[in-house]
């Protein structure tokens, strides 16, 4: 049984299809279109799993949408005529949109499934719909190595529900209990992401990077005015101090006048008092998590913890999360965002709708590492590159390995592109940039001449699994990025110079791997395993040959604003148009000096670079 899921038409859509409850191909919208978090309809994502998967549409049993449009409907206008005659505004721009498009999507899929896969099929008969954290909570735990599992699913808002709390069971899900819109921890850290000068549904990244050049001075006020939590983390927001119920914006003047004035302007200078909000939110979340966490365990008894949605990709809660030791195992989904939707519809169709047996390892996920989306041949990578001018050489696997961990014990910056692309926001060594970790101007090297990005944001370390109990805190396993650890105190470069403040402490020199050690000596690990990722696992395992340091640095394969690279020609205008110095795809090597001055120049012009 073949069944496609998807998710769309708010941020992030994507693709999905399982085999047999098999995760067997995923991939974003956004790695097609290079439309950062595109919400349209996923068309290339699904057509570019049809291929990975070699079927065709009329394989296709059943296409499950990730949550149902009626439900979010009735919570958009139940919400404005609870605050009538407030949000007028918003109400009267927002409708239209909603009458022509979302209250009508079922026709809409319909037919972009007919041109997309054809229309000699009756879609109308085999599309299904599932419910947003219902579908967050599938994708949490039946990919997930536990029998059973309590499950916490947290985000902005789904149709209604914004917090669930759930326990699995082999091929069944049962909801406990839900927090609804308009209380939601992922619209509160959002309210801050949005007052801090950010973008709301990207930026909040940046906000959980900034937190640790701060103090959470202002935690208590904003425990004090904003949020209620309870014991058994169910809590409720304050509205009189946001305006996303009804309004444009996320916060309205009582919150600025709360915090001292108006929101961040975009780009403009951080100042300590911004770094101060960042750590107050940042610790606030991460006691709500906790404080649900231990509820959802009160409920289920459950010893295992499976959680999706969001507010999951705040690696640095997690950390604090696994540190409290509330649960013997957690297991995170990777795309635990709305992306992840599409894994999750699909999952949820097969085992709930159809309630086909469940098969489970216990020894590891059934994620296969997110390495889900498309991979290229030899033969097109060599098309595509000599097509664009690309001077290249061809090694063997080894020689490729061995060349590369050169270069990174050279100090040089490497794009990194092999096999299948990464599901989810993060690269894991298939769409990465690569560097080494021991250099003390990496990071800054990185984010301001490669990334252009904000100077503060830290990078990963990509290290053997073999290894990270060696230079990390960190008692269990972290393949997909998740989790933050404290770098061990051995490794650790103390220093009691206090004469830095904010942004200028990057200055400081924290540990022996100071590219990845973050100001609080947290790095977000990844370990890797050779059983998925054997040719990375090869590369940092040639470097610690040479270095004694079995990590490097893992960012990801783009630049700031744009998508994660996802084919040859992604690759190769990205390595062009901005200071990397090597390029690897495959088997072909490329290194910036040798490639012709002009297509350099025209690249560097496109990127609008000095």
């Amino acid at each position: 049984m073949y069944i496609l899921g998807i998710s769309a038409y708010y941020h992030d859509s994507a693709a999905c299809i399982v085999k047999d409850g098999k995760i067997i191909a995923a991939a974003q919208e956004e790695r097609f279109t290079r439309k950062k978090h595109d919400a349209s309809f996923p068309r290339l994502a699904i057509i570019s799993c049809i291929k990975e998967t070699n079927i065709q549409p009329k394989d296709l049993e059943y296409v499950v949408f990730y949550e149902k449009p009626f439900l979010k409907f009735e919570r958009l206008l139940e919400t404005y005529l609870a605050f009538a005659p407030r949000g007028f505004n918003s109400f009267s721009k927002s409708m239209p949109l909603w009458v022509k498009d979302k209250i009508f999507q079922k026709s809409i899929i319909i037919k972009e499934l007919e041109n997309c896969l054809g229309s000699d099929e009756l879609w109308r008969n085999k599309l299904l719909f599932s419910e947003h954290h219902l579908s967050h909570a599938a994708s949490a735990f039946f990919p997930s190595k536990f029998e059973e599992s309590a499950i916490l699913t947290m985000d902005g808002v789904g149709e209604w529900t914004t917090t669930s709390l759930s326990f699995g069971l082999r091929n069944k899900i049962q909801v406990l209990k839900e927090i609804n819109f308009p209380h939601s921890l992922g619209l509160l850290y959002s309210a801050f992401t949005y007052y801090l000068g950010f973008k709301v549904n990207s930026g909040e990244y940046k906000v959980m990077g900034l937190a640790p050049y701060g103090k959470p001075i202002y935690s208590d006020l904003i425990k004090d005015n904003l949020i209620d939590i309870k014991k058994d983390g169910s809590f409720s927001l304050d509205l009189s101090y946001f305006d996303y119920c009804t309004g444009l914006t996320m916060t309205n003047k009582r919150f600025h006048n709360l915090f001292g004035g108006p929101p961040r302007k975009p780009e403009s200078e951080l100042t300590q008092h911004d770094m101060n909000l960042a750590a107050s939110i940042q610790k606030v979340i991460e006691e709500a998590v906790v404080k649900l966490a231990i509820g959802v365990k009160s409920y289920t008894g459950s010893n295992n913890l499976c959680l999706a949605g969001g507010v999951a990709l705040n690696c640095v809660a997690n950390g604090v999360l696994l540190k409290e030791e509330i649960f013997d195992d957690i297991w995170i989904q990777p795309a635990a965002g709305d992306a992840g939707g599409a894994v999750g519809a699909a999952l949820a169709a097969y085992y709930l709708s159809f309630n086909k047996e469940r098969k489970f390892s216990e020894n590891h996920d059934s994620m296969n590492g997110s390495y889900l989306g498309p991979k290229f041949s030899d033969t097109e990578v060599k098309l595509d590159l000599e097509s664009i001018g690309a001077n290249f050489k061809e090694y063997s696997l080894e020689e490729i390995i061995d060349k590369t961990a050169i270069f990174l014990n050279e100090g040089k910056a490497i794009g990194w592109m092999q096999g299948r692309m990464e599901f989810g926001p993060r690269a894991l060594g298939s769409r990465s940039i690569l560097a080494d970790p021991r250099s003390p101007n990496m990071q800054k090297l990185l984010n301001l001449k490669i990334k252009y990005r904000e100077s503060f944001r830290p990078f990963a370390p990509s290290i053997l699994s073999e290894h990270t109990k060696d230079w990390f805190n960190l008692e269990t396993e972290s393949p997909y990025m998740l989790f933050v650890s404290e770098i061990n105190d051995e490794k650790k470069i103390t220093n009691k110079d206090e004469t830095f403040f904010g942004i200028d402490k990057l200055n400081i020199i924290r540990s022996t791997v100071p590219a990845i050690t973050h100001i609080d000596y947290s790095a977000r690990v990844q370990t890797v395993h050779k059983e998925t990722n054997p040719n990375y696992h090869a590369l940092i395992t040639k470097f610690y040959e040479m270095t004694d340091c079995p990590m490097i640095v893992n960012t990801s394969f783009n630049v700031r604003g744009e998508p994660i690279v996802c084919t040859p020609k992604d690759a190769f205008n990205c390595f062009m148009g901005t200071e990397l110095d090597v390029l690897v795809i495959n088997n072909y090597l490329m290194v910036k000096s040798e490639q012709d001055s002009r297509l350099i120049k025209s690249y560097e012009e496109e990127y609008e670079l000095d």
